[in-house]
């Protein structure tokens, strides 16, 4: 287990925090969504409450490509970090300047500051041993706590930690615990529910969920790869034609323990209010594509979730962005929901996320990752190298 910052003495000491401020903003400039603020919230909290010296913290938003561009900027950030942490932000638009060093040293006792966009630096992406090395000369300890970046070897999650003790954050902590659980030590039965458009993007989760889940159900577009690799018609489904051999290799392997729907809702325009019809997923007619479960796949499904006790969940069962097409996402959903508060459920970032809080299951499942891909990479057992770096227990 990796030493978190809970565990270590921060008093009087100068603390350098990578965060995961990576928020959406509209046309004007404005935070739409400002989740990610509010999970940083218990570390920052943590660290000012046990007497810190000064907190400097770090993020990257957007992709700038190493260039300065003012709607990346995290002004905007800083105003509304301020408002939720309740004390002053002082916003620095720098990294590694000297005068951003010199405001830095010259934060009041407890003081906290935010730095401009990481990614406007070349450094930043190329893991550059300079930028690092000047990043931390802005701190005496390093927290990462930006879970969203840690399957990234950049230098504010990698290399910085070459040059300071290096700690995780309650939040990473928590990502740990989680998705290490589902990943090492599930208890049964585990029920794994994969979705999304494409095979190739979860072939290696499927084969290291595998050898400790019970089933693994099989949603979304990619399901319908995997009915083609059984000789299946799929019409004019989103299909990975060129991953269908590995589906067939997937599903030979696998056997049972592999579930796929058995019915599908069908249309033909991709459109709210389009006319659908439920098929058997394995005789979509041409011209009809599938765009989410078929009520006795719902069923099916339902039924194999409530007698599961770990459950980790990783892609959209359709298009749920359109309510039409979102009863078989909203019903997996529910189904984790309504289960008891000893099962442990969890879900894998990315549009699940996305999915779980639209329907308003949050705070009804035991956790919910901040970071897509560096989950998906947890899961696919992968070593992270934002984590990998940091001190043991």
């Amino acid at each position: 287990m990796k030493k978190c910052v809970k565990d270590y003495d921060v008093k009087g000491k100068k603390v350098l925090m990578r965060v995961d401020f990576n928020v959406p903003l509209n046309k004007e400039g404005v935070i739409t969504d400002d989740t990610r603020i509010q999970a940083a919230m218990p570390t920052i909290k943590h660290v000012l409450e046990n007497g810190a010296k000064r907190v400097v913290l770090m993020s990257h938003l957007g992709r700038p490509k190493g260039q300065r561009k003012p709607e990346f900027s995290l002004a905007p950030v800083a105003k509304r970090l301020q408002e939720v942490l309740g004390k002053d932000v002082l916003f620095l638009d720098g990294c590694i300047e000297e005068d951003v060093v010199k405001a830095v040293e010259e934060l009041p006792e407890g003081g906290v500051a935010l730095l401009q966009n990481l990614r406007f630096y070349a450094g930043e992406k190329k893991c550059d041993d300079d930028f690092a090395t000047k990043l931390a000369r802005l701190g005496e300890v390093y927290v990462s706590d930006a879970f969203g970046t840690v399957h990234r070897a950049h230098a504010s999650t990698a290399g910085v930690p070459k040059h300071l003790p290096a700690l995780c954050g309650m939040l990473i902590e928590k990502e740990i615990k989680y998705l290490g659980g589902v990943v090492e030590n599930p208890q049964s039965p585990y029920v794994a529910i994969l979705g999304g458009a494409k095979v190739s993007d979860k072939v290696k989760v499927i084969e290291n969920l595998a050898a400790k889940a019970d089933k693994i159900l099989i949603g979304g577009a990619m399901a319908y790869c995997f009915i083609k690799a059984q000789g299946g018609k799929v019409g004019s489904s989103l299909c990975e034609d060129e991953a269908v051999e590995t589906a067939k290799a997937i599903v030979d392997k696998l056997g049972d323990k592999l579930v796929l729907p058995e019915d599908t809702l069908a249309c033909q325009e991709l459109e709210a209010g389009a006319e659908t019809k439920v098929v058997d997923t394995k005789e979509i007619p041409d011209g009809w594509k599938g765009v989410d479960l078929g009520p006795k796949a719902i069923e099916a499904y339902k039924k194999l979730l409530a007698e599961a006790k770990t459950v980790v969940w990783n892609g959209p069962m359709g298009v749920f962005e359109i309510a039409d097409f979102a009863s078989g996402t909203k019903a997996v959903a529910q189904a984790l929901a309504d289960l008891p508060d000893e099962a442990i459920t969890v879900i894998g970032g990315g549009d699940s996320a996305a999915a779980i809080k639209k329907f308003g299951y949050t705070d009804k499942v035991s956790h919910v990752s901040t970071g897509g891909g560096a989950s998906l990479e947890f899961l696919e057992g992968k070593t992270l190298p934002g984590i990998d770096c940091l001190m043991e227990e």
